[in-house]
């Protein structure tokens, strides 16, 4: 196995057949950042690394090689895993991979794609749910019904944060047997912070109750917030994620005025949802600035919505200036 799973972790599942099923997909994404890590460790020493494939994903965005060569890394991976259903970033629509297969695979598979060329931490992020009676069915749905959220970093250590909804668990991977091995049991946001992630250079499109935010923290002790605040923004959401786990803080992708931002930039259904099962699930918030993320149904597959989420206090606050 490249995984070894805790036995917390797999007592949460609901049956032995999910447990089994869920474990085999899970080392199979496993195998699979394995291969992509090396390939990200390659950087420019290989053909092709972070230029442009060329092409589009379903909302337009530029694909870069790494991009669809991660996502076939993953598709072939779950081939041979016991998942029915996947749907990916770079895919325009849900593939059918074996519809007679109990569980259904949601992926963004090269997070933080952008940078790439930058040696920054970038990332894999996936979703798990039960596999229903149709490919809509498993993935139109509350991100509450998840069996899974989890999300690979790349990056000085190769690492999953995963839950499965009993606490939020960190595993590295130990390069000298390729085994991801259980190295945080339980990690538990701190309730506050003094630090928060946003793009500044957007200031001028946010809405007013973001505005207002900021210009609060900006103040620091003498503003109505009455603490020093320090900006962190790396731009990669893995990245940003792992770094609220270890040390609290607020991470802020909201919508703005420009065009294709009114509903936010992050996709729900395999950036956020996973992220915000994790996120709860070691004692932090995760919203669209006001509302729960894991109560919001899904629309459309590649549903974009805003993004807020870190430690309980801070999003209790952005809350308030809505």
């Amino acid at each position: 196995m490249s995984i070894q799973i805790s036995d917390k972790f797999t007592k949460n599942i609901s049956s032995p057949e999910t447990c089994k099923a869920v474990s085999e997909t899970l080392t199979a994404l496993a195998h699979s950042a394995i291969e992509i890590s090396h390939l990200c460790a390659l950087g420019p020493l290989q053909s092709g690394f972070g230029a442009l494939a060329g092409s589009e994903n379903s909302d337009g965005d530029a694909q870069k090689a790494l991009d669809v060569r991660t996502d076939e890394i993953i598709t072939a991976a779950l081939m041979n895993a016991p998942v029915a259903y996947y749907a990916s970033e770079e895919q325009d629509d849900i593939m059918t991979l074996d519809s007679g297969k109990p569980l259904a695979v949601a992926s963004d598979p090269l997070d933080g794609s952008s940078n790439i060329d930058t040696n920054v931490s970038i990332g894999t992020i996936f979703s798990i749910f039960p596999a229903a009676t149709t490919a809509h069915d498993s993935f139109f749905r509350k991100g509450s019904e998840q069996l899974v959220g989890g999300f690979f970093v790349y990056g000085p250590q190769t690492s999953l944060v995963i839950t499965s909804g009993k606490g939020t668990e960190l595993y590295v991977l130990d390069r000298t047997d390729n085994v991801f091995k259980l190295a945080i049991a339980k990690i538990v946001i701190s309730k506050d912070a003094n630090e928060y992630a946003i793009n500044a250079s957007n200031f001028q499109s946010w809405y007013p109750p973001i505005r207002n935010y900021i210009e609060d923290c900006q103040m620091g002790a003498a503003g109505p917030l009455q603490k020093k605040q320090n900006m962190r923004w790396i731009g990669s959401l893995v990245a940003d994620a792992n770094r609220i786990l270890m040390r609290g803080g607020i991470f802020l992708y909201p919508s703005d005025t420009r065009p294709g931002y009114g509903d936010g930039r992050l996709r729900l259904l395999y950036e956020a949802n996973p992220v915000a099962f994790i996120i709860e699930q070691a004692g932090g918030m995760a919203t669209d600035g006001e509302n729960r993320i894991l109560d919001k149904p899904l629309n459309t597959l590649h549903e974009r919505v805003p993004f807020v989420f870190g430690s309980t206090h801070p999003v209790s606050q952005v809350k308030t200036y809505f």
